[in-house]
């Protein structure tokens, strides 16, 4: 079933680092379906993010294998750094098209597990954790051509 959230991203410092990390929280724990931003300037300025989403631990079957995640403490290999750069560098190209913030294209996590994983289709990435229909729809395929 599909759930409904909304974060207010606060620009000032003082809220930034939280408001940010309580979205990326989420964003882990969750299927995200569909999103919308709108940038808000009023009293103060901040993006307002509606998230369509679904709960993983309600999509989790027992028969499914676990979906690959990167670990902080993993190394990445000379070649598999080199990866991660260029997924970093198309990332902040297509969230500056798109006018997003980066972490809606994908989190570091992700682009570190599709560094280390290297997903050779674009259905492969759905074994990668936070790569829902949506991710692979509309990134997906720009993501393998590293």
């Amino acid at each position: 079933m599909m759930k409904v959230k909304i974060f207010k991203i606060r620009l000032s410092e003082e809220f930034i680092y939280s408001d940010q990390k309580s979205l990326d929280r989420f964003l882990e724990e969750n299927n995200i379906l569909k999103y919308e931003t709108a940038f808000v300037k009023d009293d103060e300025s901040y993006w307002s993010v509606v998230l369509y989403f679904e709960e993983l631990k309600v999509l989790v079957n027992e028969n499914e294998p676990e979906k690959y995640s990167a670990e902080a403490d993993w190394v990445l290999s000379a070649d598999e750094i080199k990866i991660l750069n260029s997924l970093k560098i198309w990332r902040s190209e297509k969230a500056k098209d798109q006018k997003l913030p980066v972490y809606f294209i994908a989190t570091n996590k992700e682009l570190f597990s599709i560094a280390k994983f290297k997903p050779a289709k674009k259905e492969e990435l759905r074994d990668i954790k936070g790569f829902g229909k949506h991710k692979i729809e509309n990134y997906g395929q720009k993501s393998l051509r590293f």
